[in-house]
């Protein structure tokens, strides 16, 4: 990516509630890995709370600003060209000091039916765990994802894309203070991704020896690879704007008067067209694709030295056709009369149609 182009004002839509915020936000893609040895992506779906309406897979985004006993509540925002990584794709093993916030930074939440487990801030043992859960699921699994929230004040992306950004000190993320080195506190942005297992659930197609299944698309069966990516792109200073008259913490985004909501459709409706002529989803594969051989560790991953995936780009025209959806074992919004702390009610955002979603079927 080009980082003197302005992705604000280059996009011409985004999958985000907000119709302001032309960011690209990414993450490696899990795959299920059958006991007979092939591969088939496992389907994203909407998260807790984030309707009305039913999202075509995608994540839950949340821009969090500091507040006491942090010394310094002065914030900074995201420039035009800044970008930043989280993560290692080639960690295999738990080498990270637990005294650290970087512990934490990447993690899973293994959701028994529709309880969306413990409340308070995800990552935190024994609730959420490092590596990918070694049980069932029920509901699904959420990845849990903490960029760092410090910057050195004077790189956007270094060759690297993390040097320029820490962790603050101590092992938590709120009401924390930023190290010496990385002064100038930034948004802190986390992720969660939520990972439709469901369909994967039976035993018998899961390995003989009852280990669990699931692995990235980068060849990682641990979940020590976890990593995401953060590429600004917000319009304007409407970011700036955003943070500094929505301060509450309700976290609906109707009640922030300085953005545009868009409705479900419009977001769904938002796509991309297939870059590379290669099959990745919606069947089983024999391998994962690209050069991405499984590497367990626990020593780090290596990079394959030869590479016969393919790599030639296509003109393809977008997709025209509606997104498959898939229904959360959860509601995404409030139908009843009563008000619900942090839900939104479904019919706040106007426009919204009902979704009339079809529920992913179990794979062949």
């Amino acid at each position: 990516m080009d980082p003197k182009e302005d992705f604000g004002a280059t996009a011409t839509c985004t999958t985000c509630r907000f119709k302001e915020d032309k960011s690209n936000y990414w993450t490696a893609v899990l795959y299920f890995r059958h006991r007979n040895g092939s591969y088939i992506r496992v389907p994203q779906m909407a998260n807790h709370n984030t309707g009305p309406g039913l999202q075509a897979g995608g994540m839950t985004v949340y821009y969090f600003q500091p507040g006491p006993p942090t010394k310094d509540l002065n914030i900074t925002s995201f420039a035009k060209g800044f970008r930043m990584l989280v993560g290692n794709p080639m960690r295999r093993s738990n080498d990270i000091d637990p005294n650290t916030a970087a512990a934490q930074a990447t993690t899973f939440r293994c959701f028994q039916g529709t309880s969306p487990g413990a409340i308070g801030a995800p990552g935190t043992p024994p609730e959420d765990t490092f590596s990918l859960p070694n049980k069932v699921c029920t509901g699904g699994i959420r990845s849990n994802i903490y960029f760092p929230q410090c910057w050195n004040g004077k790189d956007l992306d270094p060759p690297d894309h993390q040097s320029h950004v820490a962790h603050p000190v101590g092992t938590g993320f709120f009401g924390t203070d930023c190290p010496a080195s990385h002064p100038v506190r930034l948004p802190l942005l986390f992720m969660e991704i939520n990972w439709d297992t469901r369909p994967f659930n039976d035993p018998k197609i899961w390995p003989k020896d009852g280990s669990q299944p699931f692995v990235f698309s980068m060849g990682d069966p641990t979940g020590f690879g976890q990593h995401a990516d953060y590429v600004f792109g917000w319009e304007g200073d409407s970011l700036k704007r955003a943070m500094d008259v929505c301060t509450g913490a309700d976290g609906l985004v109707t009640s922030c008067p300085a953005l545009t909501v868009q409705t479900t459709e419009e977001m769904n409706k938002c796509r991309v067209p297939v870059k590379v002529k290669e099959v990745i989803e919606d069947r089983y594969l024999k391998q994962l694709p690209g050069c991405n051989p499984i590497q367990r560790g626990p020593g780090y991953a290596t990079v394959p030295k030869r590479c016969n995936a393919l790599s030639t780009t296509v003109n393809a025209p977008s997709p025209t056709y509606a997104p498959a959806v898939v229904t959360p074992p959860w509601t995404v919004c409030n139908a009843g009369p009563t008000p619900e702390p942090l839900t939104p009610a479904c019919d706040s955002i106007p426009g919204e149609k009902p979704p009339a979603p079809v529920v992913t079927p179990p794979p062949a």
